[in-house]
């Protein structure tokens, strides 16, 4: 096996995950391969990332023993055998979901989770203490061009692709109409807000950290561009998660007067987008309307109270159909895709799906996650920069998934699960593996 490896050098590895990192955010959504019954399809990156995996399972293979001693190898194993084993449930006892569906929801599972696996061995193997500068210098790069391909949906009528429902899954390119959200080369706006929570506090807390003025100009300039493709996706709940994960890391490296400075430059930026003040202004008026038809709730009278569409359909149909999920099966839930595609909160998605033993897994990955950052004793240098800015965009993320499904988002979760390899191997680099 250690012959077989040495075939393989490093900058093979490199390049490999390169190829994800560039990969994976700008390549489109079009389907390779169709799958009757779903509109959930085989796309090119698939390929990519199986071929990869492949690859780094060779030194995973050599180190088994010393690998499943890590924690959060461990967690991640655990929660895809429940997984699993909630699957065959749903199949063979509660009889909840069609086979083949339910064993391809299982390995998009497997495929998004393998990249940690990918990202943390690639740390291992390398040992680059240069690497994060080479990350940076590509997060830049991808930043640049979901910039420019999402201004060019906006002003150049570039076509948009997602995959929101069965017809525009099909590779349907649609146009950009006024008032509707910008995805750029993403999914859906929700992937391209929740990306852009992933990265942007790695921008903003280098910009603090870099002393040369070149590199402050390109960092700066790169932020903004963030928050503009940041106000166009138009996610409410991203720019909570945003200011949430740019607080915790700039609070961690303590750069509490830039904490303050980029608060209120949030704040006025995100304040010139109308459609997020017409969003937010929206959200609290269904409230003070609510809690006026509860004080008036005596009267027979209650008068139209306005909805919010996306929080109605949560309340009304998502989550209660995931309680009632849970409530057939308790223990292992009704197995994956017997509540659909959507449920707008990924905890009450495992719940529902793989049950308590499965949600209590999916939260032991965190549980591990935190218990290995509290390792690390942060620095002024880049490497510091990426941990602590990764941690805050997990909590942010964390957040997110109370009304988003984001970790079933393809882009965004096979990106978040390599860089969590990547820091989970950067902190354990002195651990006795590989």
């Amino acid at each position: 096996m250690q012959k077989l490896l040495q075939v393989f050098k490093p900058s093979f590895f490199k390049f490999l995950t390169t190829a994800l990192l560039i990969t994976i955010p700008l390549y489109p959504k079009f389907p390779a391969i169709r799958i009757p019954g779903i509109y959930v399809a085989v796309r090119l990156e698939d390929f990519l990332i199986l071929f990869t995996l492949l690859i780094f399972l060779i030194p995973m293979l050599i180190n088994f023993k010393s690998f499943i001693k890590e924690k959060v190898p461990r967690a991640i194993i655990l929660f895809l055998l429940i997984g699993f084993i909630s699957t065959l449930s749903g199949i063979l006892i509660t009889q909840t979901v069609i086979p083949s569906i339910a064993l391809l929801h299982f390995f998009r599972r497997v495929e998004y989770l393998s990249l940690f696996f990918v990202g943390f061995i690639f740390i291992k193997q390398i040992k680059d203490n240069s690497f994060f500068e080479y990350l940076l210098k590509i997060l830049l790069i991808i930043n640049l061009f979901v910039f420019l391909y999402g201004f060019g949906q906006k002003y150049f009528n570039l076509p948009i692709i997602i995959t929101q429902n069965e017809e525009y899954s099909k590779g349907v390119a649609l146009r950009y109409t006024a008032g509707s959200h910008i995805n750029s080369s993403f999914a859906g706006h929700y992937d391209l807000a929740s990306y852009l929570v992933l990265i942007m506090p790695i921008f903003i807390s280098a910009f603090y950290i870099f002393k040369d003025k070149i590199s402050k100009i390109i960092l700066g300039i790169s932020t903004f561009l963030g928050f503009w493709l940041l106000s166009a996706a138009v996610s409410r709940i991203a720019i909570v998660a945003f200011l949430i994960s740019t607080t915790v890391s700039l609070f961690l490296l303590k750069k509490y007067k830039a904490l303050v400075t980029i608060l209120v430059i949030s704040v006025i930026i995100f304040g010139f987008s109308s459609d997020l003040r017409v969003r937010y202004s929206r959200i609290m008026e269904i409230v003070r309307q609510k809690i006026t038809s509860v004080v008036t709730v005596y009267a027979q009278e209650d008068g139209n109270v306005n909805e919010d569409r996306s929080t109605s359909i949560r309340f009304n149909v998502e989550w209660p159909r995931a309680i009632r999920a849970f409530t057939k099966n308790p223990l292992l839930g009704t197995g994956y895709s017997s509540i659909t595609l959507a449920t707008d909160n990924d905890y009450l998605r495992a719940l529902g799906e793989t049950g308590i033993l499965g949600l209590f897994s999916f939260i032991l990955i965190f549980i591990s996650l935190f218990k290995v950052f509290s390792m690390y004793r942060f620095e002024s240098n880049l490497e510091s920069v990426f941990i602590a800015s990764f941690i805050g965009s997990t909590i942010g993320i964390l957040i997110t998934a109370l009304f988003i499904d984001i970790f079933e988002a393809s882009k965004f979760a096979t990106i978040y699960w390599l860089f969590t390899g990547f820091v989970v191997g950067k902190i354990t680099q002195n651990d006795k593996l590989i």
